[in-house]
């Protein structure tokens, strides 16, 4: 079987957040690295070339598919700040109603712009899904990239 396209690498995450030339993205990608690692106390680590991931998991599916992927992270991407909640949307209703302005997919969350939303709400669905994450897979992930 194929291997995840998007794998960890030894990127330097601050370099990368500082070549973002979109001075808000990279602004509020600053404040979403500093939310990411409060949250999971794990070491950021740049998955691909642009995803920032924290803490890795490993998956198995019935079609015997398997591999390891991030807990939570984030993308600054051009359209939209891209974090990606790994438990998906479906316990979040709540929260989503409060967040502010955004936009959701099967598991990630777009946000234009920091201002549009409340800060205190996406730490909590930040922690709520990585909390979620790490009581359903090994948390031995988890640990080893503790900072």
């Amino acid at each position: 079987m194929a291997a995840n396209k998007t794998q960890p690498t030894l990127g330097d995450v601050n370099a990368y957040i500082k070549s973002i030339d979109h001075k808000v993205r990279q602004r509020d990608a600053c404040t979403t690295l500093d939310l990411m690692k409060k949250v999971t106390g794990a070491k950021p680590v740049l998955w691909g070339a642009s995803i920032i991931g924290f803490g890795h998991y490993h998956y198995k599916y019935d079609s015997g598919r398997e591999g390891d992927f991030f807990i939570t992270g984030f993308s600054p991407r051009k359209t939209a700040m891209t974090l990606y909640i790994m438990q998906g949307f479906r316990e979040h209703g709540d929260l989503l109603a409060k967040l502010g302005k955004h936009k959701i997919g099967r598991s990630c969350l777009y946000i234009n712009k920091f201002e549009d939303i409340d800060l205190a709400i996406l730490e909590e669905m930040v922690k709520k899904s990585a909390d979620y994450m790490f009581r359903t897979y090994d948390s031995a992930c988890w640990e080893k990239e503790k900072e």
